[in-house]
């Protein structure tokens, strides 16, 4: 038998780790740049691989989890981690850096997909309540990296933080082997046609492409709300970073609540005040003249947003007990996808009509989202 307990504190662990991981080399790009002496392309180019490693990580994991069960692979997941951190703190070309870039990718979008469908698995009730737990630690490392490397900077290399973080991905992993975690779900061999039956149904496609708006609405937001405060409220970059950081600072809080205070709310209140949330927080955002009045705004956006993920993962982990993996893999690679895809889009927006149009696609995937949600809600009432 396995503790549960211990389990969803395992997987915390693993979640914090991407949530390191994905901010990690956006935190460190200028000091590679100099190191290297990266041009922009070599730069952009790296910036692709990590996206790209994250999404073969979540295409993968699913089939390998519900056949071979959690423990190997999210223990060679964790050394893949270690490797990439450590290649990515001393490598010493361009050319060498991108496997270690896509070991990280790769290893991230297996922790990531692993960790949720494991916390789903072990939730007898309240999924969605104990995912938005487990978000707060991705929230916590995609803080509190840059937060490391900021107080540490004139004190310590990157390479050595860098290193460190690594060692601690070696420890996680080590860890993983030795606790007991659920056993196999499809020990006997995956069943090929329920497989194909799944991708089929309807509600989790529905599901998905909702966590393909989701997706995409938390990238742009994160990748363009700096240039989009700079240019439209000429606001210094480093405030607008800040601003930045009050997003996922209200993410956090909210997931927290999520998790805690609100576990007994119903699920259909928890999604009409979050969106409620989002209207009121784009409308503050898109109207605000001052500086205080986007951070409140953008604090209003992250609490709005931070519940999408935790409750349709958590649909797909009650609907789907048997075969939680695979779905769980098929709903985030289309999520990320859509990260991918709207993103591109967003930079041609910027580039032809103005970064102003931020807020004008953020509105319409809110609206997408609240009808996609409107017929989810339906279809599992049936």
């Amino acid at each position: 038998m396995y503790k549960k307990r211990l389990v969803f504190w395992s997987a915390c662990i693993g979640m914090l780790l991407f949530g390191i991981g994905l901010i990690t080399l956006g935190s460190i790009a200028p000091d590679l740049k100099v190191k290297l002496q990266l041009s922009e392309i070599s730069s952009g180019a790296l910036f692709s691989i990590l996206p790209f490693g994250i999404l073969t990580g979540s295409l993968l994991f699913g089939p390998v989890v519900d056949k071979y069960g959690y423990k190997i692979l999210m223990a060679v997941s964790c050394v893949l981690l270690f490797a990439g951190f450590e290649g990515i703190a001393y490598a010493q070309s361009a050319g060498v850096l991108k496997i270690f870039v896509f070991l990280i990718g790769f290893g991230g979008g297996v922790v990531n997909g692993a960790t949720n469908a494991l916390v789903a698995d072990i939730s007898d009730k309240d999924k969605g309540a104990n995912l938005s737990l487990l978000g707060v630690f991705f929230g916590v490392g995609a803080l509190g990296m840059p937060l490391i490397l900021g107080i540490l900077e004139n004190r310590i290399s990157f390479e050595v933080i860098i290193a460190s973080v690594g060692l601690l991905a070696l420890m996680a992993g080590i860890f993983f082997i030795l606790i007991r975690f659920p056993p196999p779900k499809q020990a006997q061999g995956l069943p090929l046609t329920q497989s194909f039956a799944l991708i089929k149904d309807k509600v989790l496609i529905l599901i998905a492409f909702f966590l393909f708006f989701q997706s995409s609405f938390e990238g742009i937001i994160n990748n363009w709300t700096t240039t989009y405060l700079i240019n439209q409220l000429s606001i210094p970059q480093s405030q607008a970073l800040f601003a930045l950081s009050s997003f996922v600072a209200g993410m956090i809080v909210m997931r927290l609540l999520i998790g805690t205070v609100f576990r007994s709310v119903p699920v259909r209140k928890i999604l009409i005040v979050s969106f409620s949330l989002i209207l009121i927080s784009l409308l503050i955002i898109k109207t605000g003249n001052s500086y205080f009045l986007v951070i409140a705004g953008l604090v209003l956006l992250g609490a709005g947003l931070a519940g999408g993920f935790p409750i349709m993962l958590g649909f797909i982990g009650s609907r789907f007990a048997g075969l939680s993996g695979t779905a769980f893999s098929f709903a985030l690679f289309i999520a990320l996808l859509g990260n991918m895809l709207i993103n591109y889009l967003m930079g041609v927006i910027s580039q032809n009509f103005g970064i102003n149009h931020l807020i004008t696609v953020a509105f319409g995937e809110s609206v997408i989202m609240i009808f996609l949600c409107i017929v989810i809600m339906k279809k599992l009432k049936n």
